[in-house]
């Protein structure tokens, strides 16, 4: 078994790189536009029907850029999730 010592200051320097390193990788910035297979996946769900449903009843956001390609905005995905989360007792 090895034992590492370190100095009290070198010790609060690596903690406050390794807490640094996590909040970089954590604080990531997320695509705002998300594809139909990255939709059904935050949802949950299996059907691309059920994601037309939730998209034409205005559930959540889409765009559609091209004829055959349609993203989804992650942002109404969360606050679709967020509206029908319930609270335990």
């Amino acid at each position: 078994m090895q034992v590492i010592c370190l100095e009290e200051s070198a010790f609060y320097a690596l903690v406050e790189q390794v807490v640094a390193r996590l909040k970089e990788k954590h604080n990531e910035e997320k695509e705002k536009w998300v594809s139909d297979e990255q939709a059904m996946q935050l949802l949950n769900i299996k059907s691309k029907t059920t994601l037309q449903k939730l998209r034409d009843e205005g559930k959540i956001r889409y765009s559609q850029p091209q004829k055959k390609i349609i993203l989804y905005d992650r942002d109404s995905i969360d606050a679709y999730l967020e509206k029908n989360a319930r609270n335990p007792f």
